[in-house]
């Protein structure tokens, strides 16, 4: 499979606009299950990509989604199955991905709504996708160059993710409010939210690219940052919010707590 894999990024790289090929998600991390999917990261120029000889390297019965497609971030590309196994292409604009990368070098990130990220989809996703991708097709070399350059965490941007910390101690207040009206939907998006950004600063802190929400927690938790038995603690109080206001308020209480020790954690 994997020697197809590569004939098909050969074939992708072929395609008039595209620059280059990489290997994503948890195939290129080692970290895949059987059934995992092939993730490929279709990096293009801009307005150069040629939309037409990538659906027909598809076939008629792949539907391929243009740039924009997908959503603002997750950008577009196609579902394929290949011997039974699901391929998926990933379109990446490199020029973006190249701008993203020069904002987390001066600490700069962005979170945008993105259809299928319940947590947003943070921008330093893209230079942490080409940090931990595997090149596949690369025939000018700027991938290869990127993925250099992106081994490298930022320290401007690690300062900044763990700064944004703050925000999670925000929602926390925001939930004792909703935990008072007993508004149990308001007070779990706010605790959730309050994990996930907490997350993303445990990530920064040990210079790993967190690359979306799937896994970030049991990865989170073995952070060396990470308070002792945080990931159990997160997952008892997002299963055990109860119903009334006092319910509520008690776990609200011991996600404030949670926080409170996380940061201080992060900031020693």
């Amino acid at each position: 499979m994997h020697e197809m894999i590569k004939e098909m990024a050969g074939r992708l790289a072929a395609v008039p606009g595209v620059g280059g090929v990489m290997l994503g998600g948890s195939r290129a991390r080692g970290e895949h299950r059987p059934e995992s999917d092939w993730d490929l990261g279709v990096y293009y120029r801009g307005d150069a990509l040629d939309l037409g000889a990538l659906r027909a390297l598809a076939g008629p019965d792949v539907e391929v989604s243009g740039p924009g497609g997908w959503g603002p971030w997750v950008n577009g590309g196609a579902w394929l199955k290949v011997d039974g196994v699901a391929v998926d292409w990933i379109l990446r604009d490199l020029d973006r991905v190249e701008r993203v990368w020069e904002d987390c070098r001066e600490g700069r990130y962005e979170v945008g709504v993105q259809p299928g990220h319940p947590l947003g989809f943070w921008s330093p996703c893209y230079p942490g996708e080409v940090a931990l991708g595997q090149v596949l097709a690369d025939p000018s070399g700027e991938l290869t160059a990127l993925r250099a350059r992106t081994s490298v965490y930022p320290e401007p941007l690690r300062e900044a993710l763990i700064a944004g910390a703050w925000e999670a101690e925000f929602l926390a207040a925001g939930a004792a409010k909703g935990a008072a009206r007993a508004d149990g939907l308001y007070v779990s998006l706010c605790l959730s939210r309050a994990f996930g950004i907490l997350a993303q600063a445990l990530f920064a802190a040990d210079r790993r690219w967190c690359l979306n929400e799937k896994g970030a927690l049991a990865a989170a938790e073995l952070l060396p940052s990470a308070p002792p038995n945080f990931g159990d603690r997160v997952r008892a109080l997002l299963g055990a919010q109860g119903a009334t206001a006092e319910a509520l308020s008690a776990t609200v209480e011991g996600a404030r707590a949670l926080i409170e020790e996380t940061r201080a954690a992060l900031s020693a």
